[in-house]
């Protein structure tokens, strides 16, 4: 005898088996192909640029052309190829290992996918400054959002957007300033309390805004949510991964990065026998 909530689980996959429901699209045979509502074929194939049908398959938005050009230059900022970025060293190693293009660039994209760097902290970006204007438009001073934020984190401060492990300031946000301003765009409320809160950390902490955060307050401006944000950038350091890749594909195998014994300094336990 099957319980309730068994026959209700079994009456759910009834329900879609052998059925695929999508309302993101679809191929027709014979009529067409659809993303969001739009024939691929007919509006947009040669139409719209290859941004704009990524940003609308990833969201489902079809963005004006300007926007699309400036998420495409952004890719250019965050995409090195510089076999030494965690991501990159992953391409790299497969690489040398003979493996395809397809499979090198697949493992260094979901090696940026972290909480800690890559594509994912954009949500956490994202969060803040959305919440942090909410704070600022019911009264709250840039002041009380920074003290906030560091009685959260037990007295430091802890600002996804803010600061950088490696270096002081970022060189990537001047050159997508400058695109900012060649493409037309006016600096946003996210984007203005961004810099106003920058301001009040350089001269409290000597530290300011990275990437991230100048990224994700520009697009916060243009209405997508912390997860669309995230979602713009699913393979966002394929580039950069595939070009390493390349570079020791050609080469001995072991000859990136070897390591020998002693290179490692050990700080455990004395060797001891084992009886």
């Amino acid at each position: 005898m099957l319980s309730k909530s068994n026959l209700e689980e079994i009456q759910a996959l009834d329900k879609n088996r052998n059925i695929i429901r999508s309302k993101t699209g679809g191929w027709r045979v014979g009529e067409g192909v659809y993303s969001h509502g739009y024939s691929m074929l007919d509006e947009l194939v040669g139409k719209k640029s290859y941004f704009q049908i990524m940003i609308l398959n990833a969201t489902g938005k079809l963005v004006e052309r300007n926007l699309a050009d400036w998420i495409e230059a952004i890719y250019g900022c965050l995409s090195w190829p510089d076999p030494r970025i965690w991501c990159n060293q992953i391409g790299a190693l497969a690489g040398e290992s003979k493996t395809t293009a397809a499979a090198a660039t697949t493992a260094g994209i979901l090696a940026a996918d972290s909480k800690m760097y890559g594509s994912y902290p954009v949500i956490e970006g994202a969060t803040f400054i959305q919440s942090a204007l909410k704070q600022f438009n019911n009264g709250l001073s840039v002041k009380d959002i920074i003290d906030n934020n560091i009685k959260s984190n037990r007295g430091k401060l802890k600002i996804m957007g803010y600061a950088r492990p490696i270096a002081n300031g970022d060189e990537r946000i001047e050159a997508m300033e400058r695109v900012t301003q060649e493409l037309g765009f006016d600096k946003g409320s996210h984007l203005t309390l961004a810099y106003e809160i920058e301001e009040e950390i350089k001269q409290r902490f000597n530290d300011g805004m990275n990437i991230n955060g100048y990224v994700t307050a520009f697009l916060s401006d243009h209405k997508f949510s912390a997860h669309e944000a995230y979602q713009l950038f699913s393979t966002l350091v394929a580039s950069g991964v595939t070009a390493c890749y390349l570079e020791t594909l050609h080469k001995p195998s072991d000859s990136f990065l070897p390591l020998r014994c002693d290179d490692i300094e050990y700080n455990g336990v004395e060797p001891r026998s084992i009886e």
